[in-house]
């Protein structure tokens, strides 16, 4: 891997900021914000509150363990979602795409946040839970591909890690309105308040954000790389099956380059809670408060690690990155067991730090392995597929290890090797190759 950019004539900071790309970004930004809180909340609420009024069980763990398959199944159904939108994504266009993720995410968290309990309507409430979930799951497979497209095709592809960075400042911000929104409602709820009603609110409150989200999509225009795509008859009939007859390599090392921050943040937005709550003794308040805190610096940090990337070779950043995070988890681990609400704080902080600095120049990585034809189905596919072998499966891994061996080294072994995994992915991918889009954004505005 080089260790510098490659160079296009122009200093980035002299280049003027195309047409429309300000707006892309906050769209791609405030509509990923949006949907990634409807799933944040969930996230959450199945490691605080489901086990107890969806899935009643005489064993804690039994129910935690119903709870986390729930949230897989949110992951195991991204990948229809990277199917479906995916190809529609390349046939008719990015925008009329992300408006439907973004009510399909909209109304099943609504719809989940007026769902009776397993107390008022039997086993009718987990298996409703579960459609919702699903609904959730596909609008989220379909939504990232878009998200990171938008914003990345209105801006300079030379700047990609920057401009694609918008869609990766989605999680954390809806991160942090989430456990901001059930933080306050935990702190100052009685628990049994929150568990009957309170927990409801967050849930609810998503159908006001989703309404400002819908307002600004709705009034963008089609991506200039898309349109010019479009006005050559370069629209490919079956994406998805040429995606994968043509570029497996690219494939692959997309799918690979996923998986350590996928399972890290996996770690320390989900398992973070039940093991600091359930295992040190430490308040849900007091838990919350710290991945707050830790999402709050990804905002700064996740554009930061994007623009990095741009001036250094995107795979040794994002490289180090994996690397670091084999060696932070058992650090984490053996400090936060003196119970410090400090030393909690500042470890959820460093990891999900870490995260970011993998995540931030994820989309422009991922996109940079695919021809801009092919763009939406195989940034979508990959994405989505590696999400049902990394977040999908993780809080159940992190949980069924520890209940066997009471210990957290399994768990650090598991971090360690999807660390390795994602460096192999990076190590066979590709550098930038932005002459393509160049090209085309030249050809739209000559147009």
């Amino acid at each position: 891997m080089s260790t510098h950019a490659s160079s296009h004539g122009t200093p980035p900071a002299a280049r003027k900021i195309p047409p429309g790309a300000i707006r892309a970004y906050i769209a791609s930004l405030t509509g990923t914000s949006l949907e990634y809180y409807d799933f944040a909340i969930y996230s959450v609420a199945s490691a605080l509150v489901f086990p107890k009024i969806f899935f009643p069980s005489g064993d804690e763990f039994v129910g935690l363990l119903l709870s986390f398959s729930t949230f897989a199944i949110g992951y195991l159904a991204r990948p229809i979602g990277g199917i479906i939108f995916g190809r529609l994504g390349d046939r008719i266009g990015r925008k009329h795409v992300l408006v439907v993720t973004l009510l399909l995410i909209g109304i099943a968290t609504v719809l989940i946040g007026v769902l009776p309990t397993y107390g008022t309507v039997g086993a009718v409430a987990p298996l409703i839970l579960v459609l919702l979930r699903l609904a959730q799951g596909i609008g989220v497979g379909g939504e990232w591909g878009g998200a990171v497209l938008l914003s990345s095709e209105f801006g300079d592809p030379s700047r990609r890690g920057l401009w694609s960075s918008a869609a990766q400042i989605g999680p954390p911000a809806g991160n942090l309105l989430a456990n901001g929104a059930l933080a306050v409602l935990a702190a100052t709820l009685s628990n049994d308040a929150f568990l009957s009603w309170g927990w409801r609110v967050a849930f609810l409150a998503s159908a006001l954000l989703v309404v400002f989200g819908l307002v600004i999509r709705l009034k963008l225009e089609e991506t200039p790389v898309f349109k010019n795509i479009e006005a050559h008859g370069e629209r490919p009939k079956a994406p998805i099956a040429e995606v994968i007859r043509t570029q497996p390599r690219g494939l692959a090392a997309a799918i690979l380059s996923r998986l350590s921050p996928d399972i890290l943040y996996s770690l320390f937005t989900v398992f973070v809670a039940v093991y600091a709550t359930k295992e040190l003794g430490m308040t849900t308040g007091t838990v919350l408060t710290a991945i707050l805190i830790g999402s709050a610096f990804q905002l700064v940090l996740i554009p930061a690690a994007g623009a990095l990337t741009d001036r250094f070779n995107r795979r040794l950043v994002y490289g180090i990155a994996a690397a670091a995070t084999a060696v932070w988890i058992p650090v984490f681990f053996l400090t936060v067991q003196s119970r410090s609400v400090v030393v909690l704080t500042i470890g959820v902080v460093v990891g999900l730090a870490l995260h970011a600095f993998m995540y931030g120049p994820q989309a422009a990585f991922i996109t940079e392995q695919f021809p801009a034809r092919l763009r939406y189905a195989g940034s979508s596919l990959a994405y989505t597929l590696a999400g049902v072998v990394g977040g999908a499966i993780a809080p159940l891994v992190f949980t069924a290890l520890y209940q066997a061996t009471a210990s957290w080294v399994l768990i650090a072994v598991y971090l360690a090797v999807a660390s390795v995994v994602t460096i192999v992915g990076l190590a066979i991918g590709r550098d930038p190759k932005t002459e393509e889009e160049l090209a085309l954004v030249k050809a739209d505005e000559a147009g």
